[in-house]
């Protein structure tokens, strides 16, 4: 039996943290003498109302917590915190459409970065902080988030840790799940501080500052810019948000080696070892390819290279050069990088480096197997055998992956875009990217969809985030069997 009251008391107490948020954008509206501040006190009373009335009605739930009940409060958490963080759009009448804001926010909230917004210098200081402010709260996942808080409560979080992201081959800080929530937080947080200051002495205020730093550690994406990171023409803005990025793709318990100097243990992990390798290899060739087809330098290729390579792979979606005027074959790589991510344990979105990297050894020993028939072969990561069951689950995801993506292209090209426009948006979304490909390039945004289709995009949003499996599972009629 699902313990429903259990699932309304936990998302109570998660809306109820997010109306608290919502208030750290007020001092930027009065900083900045916007002198507006009805939007996000109106929006923070609503939210935390609606948190305390689900408390309330929760609150003589049992503590017994499955795992059908973990996989529902993830998945509902992220719809509930999007549906409640667009109202600060909408009270403001900034996006006075509902769809159009619930879009805005469910983007933030799942990293992916693809925007509504044709000026989004017209925002005001407070809604561009919460803009940001969505993504860095979703960037580690606000279940995390809530792992180190729910204890207080008397709650065990082992099964929402389960439900939500740590990858296909986890390897724990700490046995604790409250302790390893609240160190995932410690180096999150450190590297946001850090990046930030790196960017003031750049040259950029402190307002841009936080942004930029809070979208670039959740690989979000979202600018307080319409030019994205090409507005502060820097090349040591841009290099500083590169090497973040990067961190920020890599699996979070490898920063907390490095960190302790552990420096051995990173450079073991056969997943960074792959993760580094895959971005130097398109880096090359991307670099090559702009210096010999494009009429500037090599440092401006390089770089240009660097960035948009790192900066697709990660799925953070910043841009510094509009990638859609490359040559053709650039192109392509910038598809074929959609679909890669960044490493398990990281904030990054689409089919994450681990998977891919299993896919290939589970290959090349399906063509040991047909030349020994007789020989067991397992698929060995780290050093360690990987049990069958894994392998399949890996299998099983990039198929799914691969046939939503098929079947989305479809749908988006019903609507009358052309191939091009309709896989950049489905990769972008599902990736969890943001800027895609034609209609939704890197200069361009999704304004122009339909209402059902923001709908649509925003569902392969929440999907791409939740890594399938935790929404697909709701579909299953057994599940909710007793």
């Amino acid at each position: 039996m699902i313990n429903y009251k259990l699932i309304v008391k936990i998302i109570g107490f998660l809306l109820f943290i997010e109306g608290i948020c919502m208030l750290f954008a007020l001092p930027f509206s009065i900083y900045y003498k916007e002198n507006d501040t009805l939007h996000i006190l109106l929006s923070t009373l609503v939210t935390a109302s609606a948190g305390g009335l689900c408390w309330l009605l929760g609150r003589n739930a049992s503590k017994s917590l499955g795992k059908r009940e973990g996989f529902i409060i993830v998945s509902v958490a992220w719809v509930i915190f999007s549906l409640f963080g667009a109202l600060p759009f909408v009270f403001s009448k900034a996006i006075p459409s509902y769809t159009d804001a619930f879009f805005e926010t469910i983007s933030g909230f799942t990293t992916t970065g693809a925007s509504i917004l044709n000026d989004i210098e017209a925002l005001p200081h407070d809604l561009l902080f919460w803009r940001s402010m969505t993504q860095w709260l979703g960037g580690m996942g606000i279940i995390v988030l809530s792992i180190a808080i729910l204890p207080i409560l008397g709650i065990g979080g082992m099964q929402l840790f389960i439900a939500e992201v740590p990858g296909p081959v986890p390897d724990k800080l700490h046995p604790r799940i409250k302790e390893t929530a609240k160190r995932l937080w410690a180096i999150y947080i450190i590297f946001t501080g850090v990046e930030a200051i790196l960017l003031i002495l750049g040259g950029m205020n402190f307002f841009d500052a936080i942004c930029h730093s809070f979208t670039t550690m959740a690989t979000g994406g979202y600018s307080t810019k319409q030019a994205s990171i090409a507005y502060f023409s820097s090349p040591f803005i841009q290099y500083v948000i590169t090497l973040f990025m990067f961190i920020a793709g890599t699996n979070f318990t490898l920063s907390y080696f490095a960190l302790h100097l552990k420096l051995d243990r990173v450079w073991k992990n056969e997943e960074f070892r792959f993760y580094t390798g895959l971005i130097l290899f398109f880096i090359l060739i991307v670099t090559f390819g702009l210096f010999l087809t494009r009429n500037s330098g090599f440092e401006r290729s390089f770089r240009d290279a660097v960035f948009q390579v790192v900066s697709i792979v990660t799925t953070t979606g910043y841009v510094t050069a509009d990638y859609m005027k490359w040559a053709p074959f650039l192109g392509v790589i910038i598809l074929v990088l959609m679909f890669t991510g960044g490493s398990a344990g990281s904030t990054g979105g689409a089919i994450k480096m681990v998977r891919i990297l299993i896919l290939f050894k589970n290959g090349f020993m399906e063509l040991k197997r047909l030349i020994h028939p007789n020989a067991v072969i397992p698929v060995r990561f780290n050093h360690r055998a990987v049990p069958p069951q894994i392998v399949n689950n890996i299998l099983a995801f990039i198929a799914f992956y691969m046939l939503i993506t098929v079947v989305s292209v479809m749908i988006i090209s019903s609507m009358g875009y052309d191939l091009n426009s309709s896989f950049g948006s489905v990769a972008a979304t599902l990736g969890n990217i943001g800027p895609g490909l034609g209609a939704v390039g890197p200069v361009e945004n999704y304004a122009h969809f339909t209402v059902f289709g923001k709908w649509f995009l925003s569902f392969l949003m929440l999907i791409g985030r939740l890594e399938l499996f935790t929404i697909l599972v709701l579909f299953s009629s057994s599940f909710w069997k007793k």
